[in-house]
C-alpha cells in the first residue's frame, strides 16, 4: 500500500476538516493534489504534528481535526500519544503511515522496521481507545471512514511502502501557510457564530 495513494483516497473527505500533516512526503503528497486553506503542513517540526493537532481539537470542538503523519515523527515524541488518550479529543482522527523509514531526513530505517517497534500496540498502551492497524489499501479506506464518523479519538496506523514523492519543494512557505490557515479558522468561526 503506498501513503500517496491514501492521502489521494482520503482528499475529497478533507475538505471541511482542519488538517494538519508533518513535514516531507505527507505535505508534499498532498499538496501536490491541491492546497486548500484548510491544510497547514508543518515543515521544519517533526514530531509535532499530533501536538499541533490535539491543539486544534481542543480549541475548536466543533471541527473535525485530522493529522497526517509518519512514523519517525511519533516515534520524536511518542509522549503525544499519552497525552491524545488523557484528553482524548472526540474530533480529532490522527492517522500514522508507518513505512518504517525516516524517507524524508535520509531513508533511514526507523524503529518499525521488521515489526521491532508497534506504534498501534503503544498506542492502546498509552490509553486510546480506537485504535486501527491496517495493511491494505481497502481496510485504510474502511478505517478512515469510520473515523470520521466516529465521535471519539481515531488512531489509524497504516503500514505503508518506504516511497516518497519524486519531487520536495511548496511554493507556500510555512509563515505564509500559518497565517492563511489562521485566517480560514477565524473566517470559518465568523460564519458559524450565533447571531
Amino acid at each position: 500500500m503506498q501513503r500517496a495513494q491514501c492521502i489521494e483516497a482520503l482528499y475529497p473527505e478533507l475538505h471541511d476538516k482542519l488538517v494538519v500533516t508533518i513535514m516531507g512526503a505527507c505535505a508534499q503528497e498532498l499538496y501536490d493534489l491541491g492546497h486548500r486553506e484548510n491544510f497547514f503542513y508543518l515543515e521544519h517540526a517533526m514530531g509535532l504534528a499530533s501536538s499541533i493537532g490535539l491543539g486544534l481539537a481542543l480549541t475548536l470542538p466543533q471541527e473535525k481535526v485530522v493529522v497526517l503523519d509518519g512514523d519517525g515523527s511519533v516515534l520524536m515524541n511518542l509522549g503525544a500519544l499519552a497525552t491524545l488518550a488523557r484528553y482524548r479529543p472526540a474530533n480529532l482522527v490522527h492517522i500514522i503511515f508507518d513505512n518504517g523509514s525516516l524517507l524524508s531526513t535520509g531513508g533511514f530505517a526507523s524503529h518499525t522496521t521488521e515489526g521491532i517497534t508497534d506504534l498501534a500496540a503503544i498506542a492502546r498502551g498509552a490509553g486510546i481507545q480506537q485504535v486501527t492497524a491496517v495493511s491494505t489499501f481497502y481496510d485504510f479506506i474502511e478505517a478512515a471512514a469510520d473515523a470520521f464518523e466516529r465521535n471519539d479519538l481515531s488512531v489509524i496506523v497504516a503500514k505503508v511502502e518506504a516511497i516518497g514523492p519524486d519531487h520536495y519543494g511548496m511554493d507556500l512557505k510555512l509563515p505564509e501557510n500559518a497565517f492563511r490557515f489562521e485566517r480560514y479558522i477565524r473566517e470559518r468561526r465568523a460564519q458559524t457564530a450565533p447571531a
